[in-house]
């Protein structure tokens, strides 16, 4: 091996090198002009995410967290319903069911990406006990990859149900449909969610999030709860949240739309260079990685590899920091397993797939700066592991 190196997770430092000059004159721009509460950079910003993601309407919110709770409240959940999501998912997807009075149902997920596992959320749908208490479905499209779109559409008309997709970690990804139509994550669902937490493919340089949907009612909605559920300043029509997107971070966030499929384009070239070096290092029998996608299928938010002996992960794990390689879980306890949410009965055997994944998978360097020199190392420094 060559001399240690050092290999974060991700790195905000070395974009912000190319956007300095840029960033700094639009943030004297605002703070210039005064307005920097609900100004002009969140509604251009909300026009060209909508634009970008083709629907019609995008409103921004303080952070995906919020996006998700006001979501799960302006589509009419409230307690004694039942929302279908993924025990393997950040808290939030979740928790916004929770803060909402509702009660999430647990599916688990597929083999290999982790998504919602769409074959055991129809079968729910056709047979649950309480089926008709099932108002909606929260999809992660998890990690960058998106799910069938082209499914959830079916599932939706089929079952008259909602669905609110949780794109936080998928802006720009897309499904293609079977008969040619190329759909963006976000942009089927009665509502999609973004967030825009400075890790992400489009992030800020703070909190941020936004809710899509080509509903105006919906639209209309969500813009009343995100200002304490008024229309008019002062006159409250329903309890809502101080939920705005601030004006610096939309006016960074505008900035790096433009650049935004640049970055997708390098992360899926890095996702090739992954695997290609570990296909060149025999690596298969020791770990599966996400395939290789071309066409936006997958964004790769986090790159995440699944090792195929359970133990190994965080032995690797130790060994990668001492490497100087930065690495993750992604997420070490399902959802069904947290403490907050033991009174819905779930146990340990319950979703087996998802289970596994807390326990084998690791999430390795990815950013669209990250070198082909720093993946090498990463990558050798994965078989040193393995040959030892």
């Amino acid at each position: 091996m060559e001399d240690k190196m050092k290999v974060p997770l991700f790195d905000l430092t070395r974009q912000y090198e190319k956007l300095r000059k840029n960033v700094l004159k639009k943030l004297d721009a605002v703070f210039t002009s005064g307005n920097v509460v609900m100004g002009s950079n969140v509604k251009a910003l909300e026009e060209e995410i909508a634009k970008y993601i083709n629907v019609k309407y995008a409103i921004g919110v303080a952070n995906g967290s919020d996006a998700l709770r006001i979501s799960v409240q302006a589509i009419g959940i409230k307690e004694g319903d039942y929302v279908i999501t993924t025990p393997y998912t950040f808290f939030a997807t979740a928790s916004a069911i929770l803060l909402n009075g509702a009660t999430p149902i647990f599916v688990d997920v597929e083999d290999k990406y982790y998504n919602l596992d769409l074959d055991k959320v129809e079968d729910l749908l056709e047979n649950h006990p309480k089926k008709e208490k099932i108002k909606a479905i929260i999809p992660v499209h998890l990690f960058g990859k998106t799910v069938d779109l082209e499914r959830l559409e079916r599932i939706r008309e089929n079952y008259n149900i909602k669905i609110i997709e949780d794109a936080a970690q998928s802006i720009g990804s897309v499904w293609h449909f079977k008969n040619g139509e190329r759909k963006f994550s976000g942009s089927i669902g009665d509502l999609g969610i973004f967030s825009f937490f400075p890790t992400k493919n489009l992030g800020g340089y703070g909190d941020g999030g936004m809710v899509v949907t080509n509903n105006a009612d919906l639209a209309d909605r969500i813009r009343k709860l995100r200002v304490h559920g008024a229309a008019k300043k002062y006159y409250h029509d329903e309890v809502g949240y101080n939920s705005r997107l601030d004006e610096v971070q939309a006016a960074i966030l505008r900035i790096k739309l433009n650049n935004l499929d640049e970055y997708i384009d390098k992360r899926i070239k890095k996702a090739k260079n992954y695997e290609e070096l570990f296909e060149l290092h025999n690596l298969n029998e020791d770990l599966s990685y996400p395939a290789y996608f071309n066409d936006r299928t997958h964004v790769y938010h986090q790159y995440v590899v699944t090792l195929n002996n359970p133990k190994d992960r965080d032995k690797l794990k130790k060994f990668l920091e001492n490497k100087g390689v930065g690495t993750s879980i992604y997420y070490p306890l399902g959802l069904h397993l947290q403490k907050c949410f033991e009174n819905l009965g779930y146990k340990e055997g319950d979703f087996p797939v998802a289970e596994n994944a807390s326990k084998s998978t690791l999430a390795l360097p990815m950013f669209p700066e990250l070198t082909k020199k720093e993946l090498e190392y990463v990558v050798k420094s994965i078989k040193e592991f393995f040959s030892k």
